[in-house]
Parts: structure tokens; sequence; C-alpha cells
């Protein structure tokens, strides 16, 4: 939700929004964040709710006893999900979505980075924060950019994943997590179906790997034939090394959760996106020289 906001008032849109735990006295720092973007914030006590709103936003969070839900249905005002109102962003834009059950946001923050880096100037919405973002005071998962593309973080959770229809999709596993396996296949069985172009996987995990549209395209790890595949993983300090079709890779790894397995997969899915960026954008010849693109991946920053 506080993407979407941050989105809506940097498009121009007039935003105001509601937490339980907002209040005028002890003020959150994401709440003085979006009030120095033009954000209005108010508790959620429904005084927010009045018969100038155009639509009010909710999340799939919000329960019908919702006080401001109620007064909003009562003065007639469209109720709509977070996810049906980024749906019909994405519909105008060339969206990049990222799916699984695991990475989704450092995926989207990366691709983000690599796409910012290489001049293609993308706006982002994503389920976490950048530090190069947060850097210029703001919360960091969101940005608009001046292009026309947009990196979202598609959440499968909430079954909302099947909303969307991406011009590219990547998908990069699927493990049991909030849904059980057969539910899980379906609803990424329908966002491939839903992507318009193409529709990239992880050959490293078996159930991803049954949905590839194109292994040219595709990604993984010790993985023959397909087009991206990561080896000779190492780490040596705070920093990730490793080769993707032979070109050596480093990637800074900030604290022990980005260390070795999860910061390497990681960066090879970034770079096999580096690669498809390139050819979506018919750039190629422009953004693969592989010392600059070494340099990109060095200064990704992420939380």
């Amino acid at each position: 939700m506080s993407a979407i906001a941050q989105y809506l008032k940097g498009v121009g849109k007039q935003v105001s929004g509601s937490d339980r735990l907002f209040n005028g006295e002890t003020k959150l720092l994401i709440q003085e964040q979006f009030e120095q973007q033009g954000i209005h914030c108010h508790f959620q006590d429904a005084s927010g709710i009045t018969q100038d709103i155009d639509v009010v936003v909710i999340s799939t969070a919000i329960e019908e006893s919702n006080i401001e839900l109620q007064k909003a249905r009562s003065l007639k005002i469209p109720v709509v999900k977070r996810s049906e109102l980024l749906s019909s962003i994405s519909e105008t834009k060339h969206t990049i979505a990222v799916g699984g059950t695991s990475g989704k946001s450092t995926t989207t923050a990366m691709i983000f980075h690599i796409m910012q880096s290489c001049g293609l100037e993308p706006s982002v919405m994503n389920g976490a924060g950048l530090s190069s973002l947060q850097r210029k005071g703001l919360p960091g998962n969101a940005w608009v950019g001046k292009s026309d593309w947009l990196v979202i973080e598609a959440d499968e959770s909430d079954g909302s994943i099947v909303s969307y229809v991406p011009e590219i999709a990547v998908l990069l596993n699927i493990d049991r997590d909030h849904k059980e396996f057969k539910d899980l296949n379906e609803l990424f069985e329908i966002f491939k179906s839903n992507t318009k172009k193409r529709f990239i996987v992880n050959q490293s995990h078996p159930l991803s790997k049954k949905l590839s549209q194109d292994k040219v395209f595709d990604f993984g790890f010790e993985t023959e034939n397909i087009g991206f595949s990561g080896l000779d993983f190492g780490q040596k300090d705070f920093s990730i090394s490793f080769k993707c079709n032979g070109i050596p890779f480093q990637i800074p790894a900030i604290g022990k959760r980005k260390c070795f397995g999860g910061g390497c997969r990681l960066q090879c899915r970034r770079y096999s996106y580096k690669r498809l960026c390139q050819g979506i954008a018919k750039l190629r010849r422009d953004l693969s020289p592989y010392p600059a693109g070494r340099s990109i991946e060095r200064n990704f920053h992420y939380r």
C-alpha cells in the first residue's frame, strides 16, 4: 500500500491514507516521509473519508468491519483492492512482474537498479526498500521514472498475482509457503498465460522449470543448455563472487543474511535479467559491455 501511494503521488494524484499506528503526537518515520512527499496521513478513525474522495483503495488485510471501509460504502465512494489498482496501472506500462514464493523483493530491486543504471529510467513498486532510494529520504519501495518501464513485485500469497498482465514475467521458485502446491501451480500457470511477451523461469527449481517458455532466456545454477548459468560461487569477507556464462561478477553482501547461498542466487537472477532487459529493449549492443555490467552490480545495495 505504501508503494502504490507514493507512485500515485509521483504521477500527480492527490493521495491520503491511514494506519492504525498513525497519530498526531509521535509520528513514525514512514509517516514523516509520506508527509514530506505531500501524502496526508491520518489515524484510522474515518475522519479522512470525505465525500470529495474519488476512490478508496484497500489491501486484503482490511476487514469488512473496518470503520473507514464502512463509511466509504455509506458515502457510495468506489472501493478497489490494491491489486486491482496495481493491475490497472501495470496494463498501461511496459511492466516486468517478479513472482515466486521467495526472493521477489530483492530481485525486483535488482532489476530496477540495473535498468536505472543503464539509463532506462524505470518506475518500481516493491515490497521492501532500496538503500539508494532511502538515502533520498524516501521509504525506498517506490519510485516514479520517466520511461514507460515499470517493475513490480507480484504476490501469490493472496492470489492477486493472477490480476497482472505483464509484458515480461520472472518466476523465481515454487515452494510451499502460504498455499498448497496444487494451488500455487494453478496461480503460476495463470501468471504465465497472462504474460504478453516473455516468461522467464529458474531452471534449477524443479517446479518452476516445468513452466519454462524458452530455455534461451531462463537462468539457473550449474545448469547446462540454458541461457544464463551461474558457476563458481564464492565468498570472502562481505563480498560474493561468481561467474555467469563465463563472465566474473562480484556483489557486496552486507550482513550475514546476504552471505553466500541466498545472495549468490539472487545476484545470478539479477544478471539474467540484465541480458533480458537488453534484448527486450532492443539495446543489446549499447548495454552489453561486461565491464559496465560488473560496475553496475558492485554498486547495488538493498535495504
